[in-house]
């Protein structure tokens, strides 16, 4: 019976974030000469401090770290997440804080969403964002039509997975991403999409949760994100937290 239910709960999934891709109006033109790439985090990981905000930072570059209050901390079988004081310690290094909502659940099974949202805000407050996050990632990549107004009362952008570069009409409450995930080789081969974007530059967004010598199903090894932003940088892409690619597409 779980199985099944958890089959049905997928095809929810992917059915809503079909129905906003192809149907969500507000969507915006996204123009750049320049060839852009964001690399961001979810849940955060400590290895998503420890290793990963230090190869972006050795690169001269700054990441995306899509916070869940409720998720502080915590310690499971093969990751801890990252506590209060790492969240201040990604903040004074340089890097955007991103909602991931509080309870990290699915936004369609969050029945007060906005209260979930502000407590999340509060939390991020208490760690010492100075403002509301201004950008949010879907957890489990699960977007809900139903919630779109109140995503777009509070934030810039709104991040789900979709495999593929946001170029031409892009809708800001659904930006897509890439992710960086096992097994390794697929990881380190993600340099095609790279590639892709210093040819046709558009605006590339990865995402991946630890960064750690045995990583977890959603992550990778050190070495393999230091190849990927190594070769950003190097192929002339400008690496940048989500906040400041949006400025520099004037959104």
């Amino acid at each position: 019976m779980l199985e099944w239910q958890g089959w049905i709960g997928s095809l929810v999934d992917r059915m809503a974030n079909r129905l906003i891709w192809n149907l969500a109006r507000g969507r915006r033109e996204l123009e750049t000469d320049v060839p852009l790439v964001s690399f961001t985090f979810d849940d955060v990981p400590d290895s998503a401090l420890n290793e990963g905000a230090s190869i972006l930072e050795r690169h001269g570059v700054r990441g995306t770290f899509y916070i869940a209050g409720g998720l502080a901390g915590k310690i499971e079988p093969d990751r801890t997440l990252i506590t209060r004081e790492g969240c201040g310690e990604i903040l004074a290094r340089g890097h955007e804080i991103g909602c991931h909502t509080y309870a990290h659940r699915r936004i369609r099974d969050i029945r007060r969403l906005d209260d979930d949202l502000d407590r999340n805000a509060h939390y991020l407050k208490s760690v010492g964002v100075p403002e509301p996050a201004r950008n949010f990632a879907f957890p489990y990549n699960a977007a809900w039509p139903p919630a779109r107004a109140v995503m777009r009362r509070r934030y810039r952008t709104c991040r789900g997975a979709g495999e593929a570069i946001n170029r031409g009409v892009v809708d800001p409450l659904m930006i897509k991403a890439v992710e960086i995930r096992q097994p390794e080789q697929h990881a380190r081969d993600l340099t095609r999409w790279i590639d892709d974007i210093a040819d046709r530059p558009g605006w590339l967004v990865f995402f991946t949760h630890d960064i750690a010598p045995r990583p977890t199903p959603y992550g990778c090894r050190p070495e393999t994100f230091d190849h990927l932003v190594r070769y950003a940088v190097g192929k002339g892409c400008r690496v940048l937290p989500v906040d400041r690619a949006l400025d520099a597409l004037n959104w």
